[in-house]
């Protein structure tokens, strides 16, 4: 399949691409990809959560985290919360008024440009926006446009490979985020919370593959330990609370039960 390339990507777009020094493949491949796609991202110095866990840790509640989660906090997840964070700043700071993030471990399909293409022609029907996922349960279609579903979730929808923030949003965030209490992006699904308007493009036009061996979690997620599921109770009431949440704000946004519209 050829892919479609873009002539010009708008001018009020950055892009930024999160990458530890360390993982130069990562880097090669990711930078191989966009390059295929005509397209230059930022390179953005991943904040190394094992180097920096003390000071990382002043801005972490880890036994409200270990509750929410159900595990406890590695550093590795510190890293990615505060470089998701830090690229908002950066982006901020940039003047640009839409930002794509991409983690080093996303594979491009062959339409992700036209996805690309299409939420951004589609600003209103979003603030944050997301082209791949690990898990996104229960869509509730709002739109469609190019063949593409521009979906809300009643269910869980995490994820943080490839997504793009408005820079509303991404002002908010940097604020209200802190301390952390979760992964980033059981944190970006509190969108109850934030008040704003998390939307997947599905069919999705990337995935994320680390190749079985996460920097953070392991080979096979050997670093994760996961405590007796007695202890765990606190993790699964808080999953069967959130989607009472995340149903309650999208309805009273009126985003359940209307028909989708063609764009």
């Amino acid at each position: 399949m050829e892919r479609f390339f873009v002539k010009v990507l708008p001018k009020n777009l950055g892009i930024w691409l999160i990458n530890l020094p360390k993982d130069v493949d990562r880097r090669s491949k990711m930078e191989a990809q966009l390059a295929s796609m005509g397209i230059k991202a930022t390179l953005f110095e991943a904040i190394n959560g094992k180097e920096q866990a003390e000071l990382l840790s002043r801005r972490v509640e880890a036994t409200a985290y270990a509750e929410n989660m159900g595990q406890p906090l590695l550093p590795g997840k510190m890293g990615v919360f505060a470089s998701h964070v830090g690229v908002w700043e950066t982006f901020l700071a940039s003047g640009k008024d839409v930002a794509l993030v991409l983690e080093d471990d996303v594979v491009f399909h062959d339409d992700f440009l036209t996805a690309l293409e299409t939420a951004l022609s589609a600003p209103a029907e979003w603030d944050l926006i997301r082209f791949n996922c690990i898990r996104a349960k229960i869509p509730v279609t709002q739109a469609t446009k190019n063949g593409y579903r521009f979906n809300a979730y009643i269910g869980p929808f995490t994820g943080n490979a490839c997504y793009l923030i408005t820079r509303d949003l991404a002002a908010k965030l940097v604020t209200t985020v802190w301390p952390q209490t979760r992964a980033m992006d059981h944190e970006l699904n509190r969108f109850f919370l934030h008040d704003y308007r998390q939307i997947g493009l599905e069919p999705f036009s990337s995935h994320p593959d680390d190749g079985g061996t996460s920097t953070i979690t392991g080979k096979d997620f050997s670093k994760v330990k996961k405590p007796h599921w007695r202890k765990r109770l606190p993790h699964y009431r808080l999953k069967a609370a959130n989607y009472f949440r995340r149903f309650a704000w999208l309805l009273s946004h009126g985003m359940l039960f209307r028909p989708s519209r063609k764009l």
